[in-house]
């Protein structure tokens, strides 16, 4: 039987590896898996060999004040992995991580075939990397077009998959009429995926839906939430207590519920993607501490955070990044939607012309699997 480990670093590696795993069971039912990945992977049945919480750091100083449980942590899972022996070791994003991990394990054992899912962002900053990671890596799959030739440039084996998150997917009927009052208009919130994102982000967001509180009566708050990270956010709620808030940590229901929202407010980051394909206006918004900022912002080379605004090479989104992230500025924002039509039916008519650059005639979940099959 063959083997395949599934490697991710955070909630969203975790959801777009179970795409392509799922489509990958499809092709070929004779295989082992072992992961490391959250409820979506666990969600098919496949054994996590430790909490996703445990990896998923973001920003310099917090990486610096962890790096010896982080170096424990690639150790042990390099361990695991050798333990398995797998065919396939498939890395999915969390490049500072799952990278390292990989780099380790194919100096120990390289038969071991290494791909590589979603590139790290070679056309923000160290471009560079490129020349490294293909000693390593065997095949790397790009979610966008554009990131081609950074990868060629270094003849390193690569293929463009599109993007997980557009593909067509047939949905179920729910009535999320039972969860929300029919009443009142959507608006759903994306506080962040880790717990230091959420920390600093959901203070300010509190402030945000008191302000639209003074001023509209007919809004409810759905803070989309993974399921570890719901007791996190329903502290903020209730220390504030304030009652048009709900949160919903169900996929389904978050899907059902973004589609009938009015806006949404969202942390820089892949679920933007998701957002725009549902139609919905956004603003991103973003903060961290600014030792981690001012690194960040000598380092990069490009001038929008968000993936549909550099591909437009403008702002079609607002971007309320560091000290633009304040309550009062996605308050501001937000009005200016939710009380011209106009300008929602703008913004949505000219990301829908962006997405249809990253979309991929077969489904990418497909073609990622097909790649996968290859290698087997």
């Amino acid at each position: 039987m063959k083997k395949i480990f599934i490697l991710t670093g955070e909630p969203s590696g975790d959801k777009l590896a179970s795409k392509v795993i799922k489509e990958l069971k499809k092709k070929v039912s004779e295989v082992e898996y072992l992961c490391v990945g959250g409820e979506n992977l666990e969600s098919l049945g496949i054994k996590s060999i430790y909490n996703l919480n445990e990896i998923t750091y973001t920003g310099f100083t917090n990486v610096i004040t962890n790096i010896f449980k982080i170096n424990k942590k690639i150790n042990d899972t390099v361990k695991a992995i050798i333990d398995f022996k797998p065919d396939i070791l498939l890395t999915v994003d969390s490049p500072d991580f799952t990278l390292r991990v990989a780099e380790r394990v194919k100096n120990k054992d390289s038969n071991i075939k290494t791909i590589h899912y979603v590139a790290p962002q070679v056309w923000v900053w160290r471009e560079d990397r490129v020349k490294k990671i293909k000693k390593f890596i065997d095949h790397i799959l790009l979610l966008f077009k554009f990131e081609k030739p950074y990868f060629e440039k270094e003849n390193m084996s690569n293929e463009f998959v599109g993007h997980p998150l557009l593909d067509e997917t047939s949905e179920s009927k729910i009535d999320i009429n039972q969860i929300i009052d029919k009443n009142k208009a959507l608006i759903s919130v994306f506080p962040g995926s880790r717990t230091s994102e959420i920390k600093t982000l959901m203070p300010i967001l509190m402030e945000f839906i008191e302000l639209m509180n003074n001023k509209y009566e007919d809004f409810v708050y759905i803070f989309h939430s993974t399921k570890q990270h719901t007791d996190l956010i329903k502290f903020y709620l209730e220390s504030k207590g304030t009652k048009n808030c709900e949160i919903i940590s169900d996929d389904k229901i978050k899907l059902h519920t973004l589609k009938k929202s009015v806006f949404a407010v969202s942390k820089s980051g892949t679920v933007s993607l998701e957002i725009c394909k549902c139609k919905i206006p956004s603003v991103i918004i973003y903060k961290m501490n600014i030792f981690n900022y001012l690194i960040i912002k000598a380092l990069v080379k490009i001038k929008y955070v968000n993936i549909i605004n550099f591909a437009a090479k403008e702002e079609i989104i607002p971007e309320l990044i560091q000290s633009k992230c304040k309550s009062e500025n996605i308050f501001k924002c937000v009005s200016s939607f939710v009380e011209d039509p106009n300008k929602i039916k703008e913004q949505v008519e000219r990301t829908q012309s962006i997405l249809s650059q990253f979309k991929n005639s077969i489904p990418a979940s497909e073609k990622a699997s097909k790649a996968i099959v290859k290698f087997l």
